[in-house]
């Protein structure tokens, strides 16, 4: 069998939020991308469209290079990455694309359109994404031909920037299109994670529950918005930046998370606090983490010491990101008290 072609040609379909950010983050690495908007427009109101897309992007590439994140004169460079062509080109632009991110609105009746005509106008061997976050690949995989070209990709906003990419194949997407999406990703910086054709992916079911819980606890008084909020970028957010949620469970004990379940289960909400089976059986079989060797993660005898100096030297990391290392706590402890 020959080898894939490489992927050059690349479209996001929809000139929306997504499609916008897709194309940015493409641009900086400086790939050619085009953006196509798949929505019928008078000239007039293609015109305006295409100034309004030029100015955000513009805009935000200068924003970016005040921040430091490139020199201020590679900003056109960036801008000349990225095309824009309208509904009327789209046999044009699709049938010579390599792999298409399908970005229209989150309703069915625009998936089954978007995805019916890039089924029909793209090449057989073209890769298409869809970029829903609530939507199911095998769902969507009917609505196109050679469904074992598609899968879902959802991008976390802002596209550009967020180096997190949730693969979910179905049933009949094939291994090769798994693997191309995962190398082109990987080859613009993106750092893409396989999840099962499941609702919510990943990080959607985390956070949701996450920001209903905050929610509920600025209702009941618990803590302030701002004290929540700054808990969980100093507290929560910062933690998890610089080790997994279930790394965390195993280097703090899997013990330690069923009692504490166990106490908020009893003292808040049985059900949204209820231990999961999988914790009461890793507990029961001491299944701990670190200190037992095993939990979600393996940890050899052999190599603890090692594991436990790089969690430190990744915390001390994000630690002197934000400026908080031991080198810059005595400043920002004045600061704070101003």
């Amino acid at each position: 069998m020959n080898a894939p072609a490489p992927i050059k040609s690349i479209v996001a379909v929809g000139a929306g939020r997504m499609g916008r950010g897709i194309a940015l983050a493409y641009a900086l690495r400086g790939h050619a991308v085009t953006l196509l908007d798949f929505k019928p427009r008078q000239p007039a109101d293609r015109t305006r469209l295409e100034a309004d897309i030029r100015q955000e992007l513009g805009a935000t590439l200068e924003q970016l290079a005040e921040l430091g994140m490139f020199a201020a004169q590679q900003i056109d460079d960036y801008l000349a990455c990225i095309s824009i062509a309208p509904l009327n080109d789209a046999a044009q632009v699709l049938g010579q694309a390599d792999l298409i991110y399908e970005g229209v609105p989150e309703t069915r009746e625009a998936k089954a359109d978007a995805l019916g005509r890039i089924g029909e106008l793209a090449r057989p061997e073209a890769l298409i994404a869809s970029t829903t976050s609530t939507m199911l690949a095998s769902d969507l995989a009917p609505m196109l031909s050679h469904p074992e070209r598609f899968l879902n990709a959802h991008w976390l906003n802002p596209a550009f920037l967020i180096p997190l990419v949730e693969i979910s194949a179905h049933p009949g997407t094939s291994e090769q299109t798994l693997s191309r999406l995962q190398s082109n990703l990987e080859s613009i910086g993106k750092v893409p994670v396989v999840c099962g054709c499941h609702p919510g992916f990943i990080v959607p079911r985390l956070q949701t529950l996450i920001m209903n819980e905050a929610a509920r606890m600025v209702e009941e008084g618990v803590a302030s918005a701002a004290d929540i909020d700054k808990a969980t970028r100093y507290g929560l957010g910062f933690r998890f930046a610089s080790i997994g949620v279930l790394e965390f469970i195993d280097y703090g004990g899997n013990d330690i998370l069923y009692h504490a379940g166990q106490y908020l289960s009893q003292n808040l909400d049985p059900e949204r606090y209820a231990v999961p089976d999988i914790i009461t059986r890793y507990m029961e079989s001491g299944r701990n983490g670190l200190r037992s060797g095993q939990g979600f993660h393996e940890y050899p005898v052999d190599q603890q010491p090692a594991y436990r100096r790089d969690v430190l030297a990744r915390v001390l990391g994000m630690l002197d990101h934000i400026g908080l290392a031991p080198a810059h706590a005595e400043h920002f402890a004045k600061e704070t008290q101003e």
